[in-house]
């Protein structure tokens, strides 16, 4: 059960990270530059593609390179905590995104997170 779990964890956060991705570079891109934090030396909206693209392209490997599942479990926690500090600049400069239009909801998603570095690594881990 544990195994199935885990590999509906993964394909979940693989889906989420995909789609996502593709928000960063289509619908969304707007919403997500709002997340770039003022001492990011790239241009806002260069950096929220960059990110778009590597969301796409962990997702898909957390979907597809099973073989590989637990390298790219690591290499997904890693990328969750490198973009921590936007969340963090988010509620510290009260910007509105993605229906966080309060200064509770922002700090509440500071939470989620950890949960999503877990979720990384655990759903990754060979049984």
């Amino acid at each position: 059960m544990t195994g199935t779990a885990r590999t509906l964890a993964r394909v979940a956060l693989g889906g989420f990270l995909t789609f996502a991705g593709v928000s960063h570079l289509t619908v969304a891109r707007r919403e997500f530059q709002a997340q770039v934090p003022d001492w990011v030396p790239l241009d806002p909206d260069a950096t929220v593609v960059a990110s778009g693209v590597v969301e796409v392209g962990l997702g898909t490997a957390l979907l597809f390179a099973w073989r590989r599942r637990r390298l790219v479990g690591v290499l997904t926690a890693l990328f969750f905590i490198a973009i921590f500090p936007g969340n963090v600049s988010q509620w510290t400069h009260r910007r509105d995104g993605f229906g966080l239009d309060t200064d509770m909801k922002r700090f509440a998603r500071l939470f989620f997170q950890p949960v999503l570095v877990l979720l990384a690594l655990w759903s990754t881990r060979r049984g």
